[in-house]
């Protein structure tokens, strides 16, 4: 997002922060339900986008707009939200659809946290989307945006329901409608890292050929959070492929000190590439 956008997008989220505080999780699961099924209309009617990011009207104007579109079909405290979302100043009409989707994505994550289940739902998250790569053929039909999104989702939730919290299902959903314009893969990542943002953590994907010790992962840890000067989270996917050694990465940075690394690199140096 643009700097007009983001401070927009971040007085909503400012908003929706103070009424989750005193919320309960289901409430502000359903709340975020029906942002979220704004964000689907937003995303298919161009001329809506356009009229509630206009810089030529007025705030007052887009949020009486949306009033009148949605006016009796929303619960207050979803109008309340939205109405802060329309009279910000965005950039792009593209902008106003990605923000309504991460605040109906943050308030999902919100609902978790009130309930306690934030960190068993970046866990769920992720291990699903480990399943999900493991599975070629698992991968393809999850992943294919040709095939209509109900039947995608609804197998999902035939995976899911009953081994997963219910706002996992519900992410995983909204992952499969292509959250942010990502693939499906690339819109669990996505979530995984804002649900650990929301616990105030930062994401380290670690591959090694077996899973760490305890004592391991625990020094690891304490030297990722020394070093990023915030308390990381590991994610461990094992890959016999990798022989040994530890390939980590935190955002963009990329540390891969695997065995495999080492001889490819000393390869190229012997062949001249």
């Amino acid at each position: 997002m643009q700097a007009a956008s983001r401070e927009s997008y971040g007085a909503a989220a400012e908003r929706l922060n103070a009424y989750a505080q005193g919320a309960e999780p289901s409430a502000i699961s359903t709340t975020a339900d029906e942002i979220l099924a704004f964000a689907g209309l937003l995303g298919r009617e161009a001329r809506l986008r356009r009229a509630l990011s206009d810089p030529a009207r007025s705030g007052e104007d887009r949020a009486g707009l949306l009033g009148n579109l949605l006016g009796g079909k929303l619960s207050a405290d979803a109008a309340q939200l939205l109405s802060q979302l329309v009279v910000g100043r965005w950039s792009a009409p593209g902008e106003l659809l990605d923000a309504a989707e991460r605040l109906g994505v943050e308030a999902l994550l919100a609902s978790a946290d009130r309930a306690g289940d934030l960190g068993e739902v970046e866990d769920e998250l992720f291990r699903f989307g480990q399943v999900v790569a493991a599975d070629l053929e698992l991968s393809n039909v999850l992943s294919d945006q040709v095939a209509p999104a109900t039947q995608r989702a609804e197998l999902a939730r035939t995976l899911l329901v009953g081994k997963a919290k219910p706002i996992t299902v519900r992410l995983v959903e909204v992952a499969l409608t292509g959250f942010g314009g990502r693939s499906f893969s690339g819109a669990l990542t996505r979530l995984v890292e804002l649900a650990a943002d929301r616990r105030n953590r930062q994401v380290a994907y670690v591959t090694a050929a077996a899973p760490l010790g305890e004592e391991e992962e625990r020094r690891l840890v304490a030297k990722l959070s020394e070093l990023y000067g915030r308390e990381v989270t590991v994610k461990q996917t094992v890959d016999p492929g990798v022989l040994g050694g530890l390939s980590v990465q935190v955002g963009s940075d990329l540390y891969d000190g695997t065995v495999l690394r080492r001889l490819t690199d000393t390869r190229n140096a012997l062949t001249g590439r």
